[in-house]
């Protein structure tokens, strides 16, 4: 609702599969991605994370370099280096900090 308010056009996803395919059609400058998603109720079967949307997306060349900000409400020692290895631009626990947040995002913007 933050990126928004403040003229930033937001598309949204409920489930892995929906993520990678809303990523592919849609191609945005930059994704968003929580590590924790529903777990997927399609025919994939799947369990879909964070780590696995973004592994599935380097496969497409469409969305491969769209730069990825994860964000989480876990532990970040848990994930943060691993999140970043699998080369995410940013990374923010929960409450994140909306101006870091926006600051990140504009840098990776230009």
């Amino acid at each position: 609702m933050k990126l928004k308010s403040i003229g930033f056009k937001v598309i949204t996803a409920t489930d892995g599969s929906s993520a990678v395919s809303t990523a592919r059609q849609e191609k945005p400058n930059i994704i968003v991605l929580d590590i924790s998603f529903p777990p997927d109720v399609g025919s994939s079967g799947l369990q879909w994370d964070g780590f696995s949307i973004m592994e599935w997306m380097r496969r497409f060349k469409e969305v491969a370099d769209i730069p990825v900000i994860i964000i989480t409400s876990s532990d970040p020692a848990k994930y943060k280096e691993r999140a970043l290895a699998a080369g995410a631009v940013g990374f923010f626990q929960k409450p994140i900090d909306h101006e870091e947040f926006l600051a990140t995002i504009q840098k990776v913007l230009r």
